[in-house]
């Protein structure tokens, strides 16, 4: 079975987790991504979506041009290492319906992230070996 590393996204996009939702917002239109892993000192403590930020921004009186990313980020992140087996990784992400893992060395460090469009383009690969 392939590593994850063999497929996730190299160093993604990250932000602090003092940024403004406005900053997400940009940086996510910009890249065109919907999931940003958060740091603080240069260490994982959330990750944040389009779909948090639109959540927060429901909320009345919110102005995403004050509110920081760590008022709407998740804390509980779902990460894996570099080797972990793919396959158990997308069976984990399907069982919990998480939208991305956030890839981490041993140190602790991000290098990549694992999300659902990864999987599908993963899926898309495999059904063609298969019926080629």
């Amino acid at each position: 079975m392939p590593s994850i590393s063999q497929h996730m996204t190299r160093q993604p996009w990250t932000i602090r987790a003092d940024a403004t939702m406005t900053q997400a917002h940009e940086l996510m239109r910009e890249h065109k991504i919907r999931h940003v892993p958060v740091l603080e000192g240069g260490k994982l403590v959330g990750i944040v979506s389009q779909r948090d930020l639109h959540l927060i921004e429901t909320l009345p009186d919110s102005n995403p041009d004050t509110i920081a990313v760590e008022e709407a980020m998740t804390q509980e992140v779902y990460t894996v290492g570099p080797d972990d087996p793919v396959d158990d990784v997308v069976e984990h992400m399907s069982e919990h319906k998480y939208g991305s893992a956030i890839v981490v060395n041993p140190r602790g460090a991000v290098e990549g992230i694992f999300t659902s469009v990864d999987a599908l383009r993963l899926l898309a690969v495999v059904l063609r070996r298969a019926t080629a």
